[in-house]
């Protein structure tokens, strides 16, 4: 595969998850905080890391950890403000750390600006931010969950995972119902639009780059991800000329199609990912190892894991 340009810190990057809630406790209320945050990040450094990816840290009910986002624009009060995050940046980035920032672009909170405007029976600009069906009683997609009887508008809604997150519409490859939007019309290009908005306010605060929840599945009914690669293909295009050392992370779970998608890396996650299983679940007689990595008797192996990751780590470039 042809090299792909990048920011040049990303292949002597060393990454430290942490979630912000239950990191460090500033204030002695009982959720970590990102004041708390900075005050270790002395002990980050020492530790030979350079680069952070935090977890949601967004206002949200936390009814789903913070990946049902109520405001992408602002920080979730239990752990502070914009300009504690904005200070952050700015102390990591003395000492040479990056920060990256969880972005959950297929869905929100159903406590959302945008969505409780949606669930109008009057037409809005965000009537077809979301994706709804043109009657309660509609044929619905199989292949997805919706909720029905929730709101005024006659409708029922797609969600992308629980109730209370419902799904953003970028729009379907390839419609096949009436209320199946094109990935070009109104409604699909604003969110396009609004994502690109959301990321360039992060990243001109400081952000050095998104973590992106649920990466293959924003535009809906697309084989083999085409669409969906398309968009990330734009964006990644857009940031390489706008923000040339920002960093795109997908969890996507097969880092062939996210690198050929536009990401920079991706996880090697349960969803596609071969040899994965073999580290946490014992699948005698259905896959070829016997006990899992790690198996509490200890007679796992990594091999099946390894395999797959060298073959991953010699093909796809940064």
């Amino acid at each position: 595969m042809k090299k792909k340009s990048g920011p040049n810190w990303l292949p002597r990057a060393i990454f430290y998850q942490i979630y912000p809630q239950s990191f460090y406790d500033s204030n002695d209320d009982g959720i970590g905080d990102i004041p708390g945050i900075i005050e270790k990040l002395d002990y980050i450094a020492w530790l030979g890391v350079n680069a952070l990816w935090l977890n949601p840290c967004f206002v949200s009910p936390f009814q789903d950890a913070g990946y049902d986002v109520a405001d992408f624009y602002n920080v979730a009060p239990r752990y502070g403000t914009n300009e504690d995050l904005k200070r952050l940046f700015e102390a990591a980035h003395r000492r040479k750390i990056k920060v990256c920032l969880d972005l959950v672009p297929g869905h929100t909170s159903i406590e959302h600006l945008w969505f409780k405007a949606s669930c109008r029976h009057e037409r809005n600009e965000f009537s077809d931010r979301y994706i709804w069906t043109n009657s309660t009683w509609d044929h619905v997609d199989d292949r997805m969950k919706f909720i029905l009887g929730y709101a005024e508008r006659d409708g029922a809604y797609a969600t992308n995972f629980f109730y209370c997150q419902p799904a953003l519409n970028y729009g379907y490859a390839n419609p096949k119902h009436p209320w199946q939007q094109p990935i070009d019309a109104p409604g699909p290009r604003a969110m396009r639009k609004e994502l690109c908005k959301i990321m360039a306010f992060w990243l001109d605060l400081g952000c050095d780059g998104f973590r992106v929840d649920m990466a293959a599945s924003l535009i809906k009914n697309d084989p083999g991800n085409k669409e969906t690669k398309n968009l990330w293909r734009e964006i990644r295009q857009w940031l390489n000329k706008d923000y040339p050392d920002a960093v795109l992370i997908a969890e996507w779970g097969d880092p062939m199609e996210a690198i050929d998608a536009g990401f920079h890396i991706d996880f090697m996650l349960h969803f596609n990912a071969p040899g994965y299983p073999s580290l946490f679940f014992n699948e005698k007689g259905v896959l070829s190892f016997k006990n899992c990595y790690f198996d509490r008797r200890g007679t796992g192996t990594v091999t099946e894991f390894l395999k797959e990751y060298l073959v991953l780590a010699y093909s796809v470039p940064l």
